[in-house]
């Protein structure tokens, strides 16, 4: 499951094998251009309704599909890399992104369009498992500081970079040869891929298809984000938003206690229901949608309250890319520290004081206001998502950084997904002057309520700040952090350390 060994590359391997720069490379293309387009879209969304003749409802609901299928990938390929080489589930799915992209440029409606983005999303998805547990263990323990923060700037470096980008392609056109450009990113990162990603023996080619993982998956990610989608035509009391998003959270239970109860799970649930993976994923969720939120509504409320053009929308959000990369530099140095849940509270607490600032904006000040709360906010993603992650995947064996990721990707892909759509539509229906504002303060709410009851369950939990042991956990031999129970502290006794 290794990119390649640290040692001089011998005869018949492939010429960028054991080259560090190329696997970060390889990785970051795999992801950075779909993640792009999940925040740029928004801003160019007139151009492309008038270009393919859609509809609001169809581009939401395309929008809402994309995101569901980066979800279902990740999962999907967890259980597919048991019996198939990465290297050729890699290079498919980069094929796949490119000529994918390539539908969506060249679509001359909306059917085209839509399986173009979701196929995006899907394959992205699935990137995520193929290219990044390689990345994390497949070199010494000492770039894994590094790449820590390589994957803090791929996963939200690049969302931040999406408000810009939008932002031109939607005051300047061309909304398709931006997706060329994404293509031809997509293509070079197939190269890099096809030179540096070894092969590998799969861990068990006789496994199983998870039939109930997988089915579970589809309805956790399709009908919610189909639901929410339905908002663009409906309102919350239709039978098309809450039937789907009632019975997609029921699929999500069904999947999570399933997994939970099962001696070979497909991800690890148990080993990460103990107090420091249960705060590290909870704060991914909650961060993850309270960002996508207040994006979301930011954009919203310049573009039709404070008549910004999108080139201008996209230049006062670009302060979030600052946030990120002093979350990644920060998170590079403490990774290996103690004090990483206090980095991923420092990222809520971040958040939280954006949404603060942010009701404070109004048409006036918004070119004031609206870049120091988009620097917070890029702050707190990066410094509570992506610890979290890691708060995760350190506390299970190295071997299972991949479905560990897709678990917490899928929980807080359905959270940030949900929760903006919502929001949106309850700040418009309100009518957007005072409805920002409402939507903003049940964020703020949110986030104080979530921050609180998180510091109450790492206390409760009994956990002891400690550096993770990155050697042990490298090299197979144990866990990076060994977590107390749920609660231990409170039944006073210690137990279910994550295995």
């Amino acid at each position: 499951m290794r990119f390649s060994s640290s040692s001089p590359r011998p005869p018949g391997r492939l010429p960028l094998a054991g080259r560090y720069p190329a696997a970060v490379a390889l990785s970051l293309l795999a992801l950075s251009p779909y993640l792009i387009l999940t925040t740029a879209t928004a801003l160019m969304e007139p151009r492309i309704m008038g270009d393919i003749g859609a509809t609001a409802f169809q581009l939401q609901l395309a929008g809402g599909m994309s995101n569901a299928a980066y979800a279902f990938g990740a999962v999907a390929a967890a259980d597919l890399v048991q019996r198939v080489a990465r290297r050729r589930v890699y290079l498919v799915c980069e094929a796949g992104f490119v000529l994918s992209s390539v539908l969506v440029l060249a679509a001359p409606g909306a059917g085209p369009f839509t399986a173009g983005v979701v196929l995006q999303g899907l394959f992205t998805g699935m990137l995520l498992v193929a290219a990044l547990p390689p990345l994390v263990t497949g070199h010494p323990v000492g770039r894994l500081r590094t790449t820590a923060a390589v994957i803090s700037l791929g996963l939200f470096g690049m969302v931040a970079f999406g408000p810009l980008v939008g932002g031109l392609v939607g005051s300047l056109g061309g909304w398709r040869p931006l997706f060329a450009g994404i293509a031809a990113l997509a293509a070079t990162g197939l190269t890099i891929g096809a030179l540096t990603f070894e092969g590998n023996e799969p861990p068990d080619r006789r496994a199983k298809f998870d039939r109930t993982a997988i089915p579970l998956a589809l309805g956790t990610t399709v009908l919610p984000f189909f639901g929410v989608a339905w908002l663009t035509r409906g309102s919350f009391g239709d039978a098309a938003f809450l039937v789907p998003v009632v019975c997609g959270l029921i699929c999500g239970v069904f999947l999570v206690g399933g997994q939970y109860r099962k001696a070979r799970p497909l991800m690890p649930v148990r080993p990460i229901s103990n107090t420091l993976p249960v705060v590290g994923t909870a704060n991914a969720m909650l961060v993850g949608a309270c960002f996508t939120s207040l994006l979301e509504l930011t954009e919203t409320y310049l573009i039709r309250e404070a008549h910004c053009t999108p080139l201008r929308v996209g230049a006062l959000l670009t302060p979030q890319i600052v946030g990120v990369f002093v979350a990644a530099v920060l998170f590079r140095k403490v990774m290996v520290t103690r004090w990483t849940p206090y980095l991923a509270l420092s990222g809520t607490v971040s958040v939280a004081v954006a949404a603060g600032v942010l009701l404070a904006v109004s048409p006036a000040n918004a070119s004031v206001v609206v870049p120091f709360a988009a620097l917070l906010l890029g702050f707190g993603a990066g410094a509570g998502v992506t610890p979290g992650l890691f708060l995760a995947g350190f506390s299970v064996p190295s071997a299972q950084i991949g479905p560990t990721f897709a678990l917490v990707e899928l929980l807080r892909s359905e959270a940030a997904f949900l929760v903006g759509p919502v929001l949106l539509h309850l700040a418009l229906t309100t009518g957007l002057a005072q409805g920002f504002h409402l939507a903003v303060a049940i964020t703020l709410v949110l986030l104080g309520a979530g921050a609180l009851l998180l510091v109450c369950l790492y206390a409760l939990g009994g956990a002891r700040p400690e550096p993770p042991d990155l050697a042990s956990w490298l090299s197979g031999s144990s866990t990076a952090y060994h977590s107390p129970a749920l609660l231990a502290a409170v039944r006073g006794r210690w137990g279910g350390r994550a295995e």
